[in-house]
């Protein structure tokens, strides 16, 4: 590392882990009121952006023990947010899909972040926005690339 930007990087480093955190918090609370917990919903996010999946899938992108998604998977279904349908092709095969409940949780858990985004950027004007994106932008492609 630079020593120049050491302090500065540090800085970026503290402020990312607080906004991070913050975020990270609100959002539980916000998940709180719909009955769902955060390991549900990122399953839920899974499967909805990503397409329906079989549980040891599911597994491996949410870095979870198969009998902990089973779990969690059967609870999801007991709340009508994802349904096991069995492959035509191969019986034995399961796959997890998403009902109409889980889509519109989505959508509202969604919506409620963005409100508390706007409430944290309320001081910010489009411009700052359109750069602040810019830069997340950046740095998400980046993160790709280690």
């Amino acid at each position: 590392m630079n020593p120049n930007t050491s302090g500065t990087i540090e800085q970026m480093e503290l402020l990312l882990r607080g906004v991070c955190f913050s975020i990270k918090k609100k959002g539980r609370e916000i998940l709180q009121d719909f009955n769902i917990t955060p390991p549900q919903f990122d399953a839920l996010q899974f499967l909805i952006y990503e397409g329906e999946m079989t549980v040891t899938e599911l597994s491996s992108r949410l870095f979870l023990a198969p009998s902990t998604i089973t779990d969690l998977v059967d609870r999801m279904v007991n709340n009508n947010l994802v349904n096991r349908v069995r492959d035509d092709k191969d019986r034995r095969t399961v796959k997890l899909t998403v009902q109409e409940t889980g889509l519109k949780l989505l959508e509202e858990v969604i919506a409620r972040r963005c409100s508390y985004l706007e409430a944290l950027t309320a001081d910010m004007n489009e411009a700052e926005r359109i750069n602040f994106i810019a830069y997340l932008e950046r740095m998400n492609q980046t993160k790709n690339e280690f």
